[in-house]
């Protein structure tokens, strides 16, 4: 254990305060980019995921990137680099039954989340690293596996 860690300024995987405020402002400008109409960041088609915090039960909204899955589905892919899930993994999780997504275009659609394993993975995460390589390049370099969540509308 860091001796951050034993000073309680963080857990393993977790990333620190500043971190967490720029990651809060740029989460802030993206999501004003899709509610505008521009659902495209550094060439990745991205939605709005609304959640309910797991401990907190505040509403949650984060910008995610996403995958087209046939008309009517999105693939997206819990990575973030860190040594954990990401935080909307987490919530997303927690309560299922309150996700939904914006996308360009559609507006607010609640969907049900589904944790992809086995040959629906793989055949999923084929898609994923063809259209992004990016991010099989960043889960080559982690010790999890990436969870990759097909949300569906409800």
């Amino acid at each position: 254990m860091s001796q951050e860690q034993q000073a309680g300024k963080g857990k393993a995987g977790a990333p620190g305060g500043l971190s967490r405020w720029m990651q809060h402002k740029a989460n802030a400008r993206v999501i004003r980019k899709v509610r505008r109409g521009r659902g495209a960041v550094m060439g990745m088609e991205v939605l709005v995921l609304n959640t309910v915090g797991r401990r907190s039960g505040q509403p949650r909204e984060t910008p995610v990137a996403y995958f087209a899955d046939g008309a009517d589905a999105w693939l997206v892919v819990a990575s973030g680099g860190g040594s954990r899930h990401p935080d909307w993994h987490e919530n997303l999780m927690a309560h299922p039954e309150r996700a939904s997504v914006e996308v360009v275009g559609r507006g607010q659609v609640p969907v049900t989340p589904r944790v992809l394993d086995g040959a629906d993975r793989e055949q999923a995460w084929r898609l994923i690293a063809a259209a992004q390589p990016r991010i099989a390049k960043y889960q080559s370099k982690s010790e999890r596996q990436y969870p990759v969540v097909r949300l569906t509308p409800r």
